[in-house]
């Protein structure tokens, strides 16, 4: 029996040995910075196609709500229009009845009875047949521009809906965002890049000579160097990667979407061999472009926590090339 005891004791150490030994066992290793860059940088991508899908849906809408401007502008004037058609038509009919030309007592009273009445009638009929057909036509585009009014008003609210969806899927990426950051900061001392507004001057020697509107877009672009990644936003304290390439060519006279699908479909698409300052360089899956700076070389807003850059254009797979109109 004293050895049975023993023996209970024995094994009853080792466990309490194991449990306390085992959590030291199983404990990670701390994330090597090149884990902690690979995981900020996931993040980051998966941010920029949030921000991208944000930016279309703010670019449809105002495209929307210009349209319901139009609309708005264009059914006061009908529905004045239609207003004084209605008045003329009362007017003539006052006029025709106070003239005497619609007393009926009168017309049947004289010569020719119910026979001149109908004559009188269809003269007055004749009279108004113009004016009540503007009347419909007024009344038909009035209901049509209000029909369209109403759909697009339908539209803005589904897509203000959307936008709330986007703004709480980007608050939710932040976070996790913000938690990578923290590690970063263990790993190299801070979150994100200090913005470098020195940088611009700096490579103030380096801008290409390039004539017309490009050259104004690439010396945009080249000002915009050290400035930080902020979503959302085209400068000029700071910008997302579309609206770094809208702001440099709103700078040079042209209008730009802000959002990398949509300047792919507004842009000329070119090969690589016609690349030249200026250009548009859209990556793979249409969720990033950069300005071409020549020389293989692009400025871009690369993504959350770094600062606007000067790099090689082959930094990931590429979609294509195109050319502002």
């Amino acid at each position: 029996m004293s050895s049975l005891r023993n023996l209970l004791r024995t094994v009853a150490l080792a466990g309490m040995s194991a449990a306390l030994i085992a959590p030291t066992a199983v404990a990670r290793a701390e994330p090597s910075p090149a884990d902690l860059t690979r995981r900020i940088e996931t993040s980051s991508a998966e941010l920029e196609r949030v921000v991208e899908s944000y930016n279309k849906l703010r670019e449809d809408m105002k495209t929307n709500e210009a349209a319901v401007a139009r609309l708005s502008a264009r059914i006061g004037p009908l529905e004045q229009q239609a207003e004084q058609s209605r008045a003329d038509v009362a007017e003539l009919a006052s006029t025709a009845y106070k003239s005497g030309t619609l007393r009926t007592a009168d017309a049947l009273l004289r010569p020719g009875g119910s026979a001149a009445l109908l004559d009188r009638l269809g003269t007055l009929d004749q009279l108004t047949r113009q004016r009540q057909e503007r009347i419909s036509g007024f009344t038909a585009d009035q209901q049509r521009l209000l029909d369209e009014k109403s759909r697009l008003d339908t539209t803005l609210t589904r897509q203000a809906a959307q936008a709330r969806q986007l703004a709480t899927g980007k608050k939710q990426i932040e976070r996790d965002l913000a938690e990578l950051y923290e590690l970063r900061r263990q790993a190299y001392g801070a979150a994100t890049e200090r913005p470098e507004p020195k940088t611009a001057a700096t490579e103030a020697k380096n801008v290409p000579t390039v004539a017309g509107a490009a050259g104004t877009a690439v010396r945009y672009a080249f000002g915009a160097l050290g400035k930080p990644y902020v979503w959302a936003a085209d400068g000029p304290n700071g910008y997302d990667c579309s609206g770094l390439t809208s702001a440099a060519w709103r700078a040079a006279g042209k209008s730009l979407p802000h959002n990398t699908r949509l300047q792919w479909g507004a842009v000329a698409h070119i090969s690589r061999g016609d690349l030249s300052p200026g250009d548009l360089v859209f990556y793979s899956g249409l969720g990033h472009v950069a300005l071409y700076v020549g020389g293989g070389q692009v400025i871009d807003a690369p993504s959350a926590g770094r600062n606007v850059l000067k790099r090689g254009m082959n930094m990931m797979p590429i979609q294509g090339y195109g050319r502002v109109r």
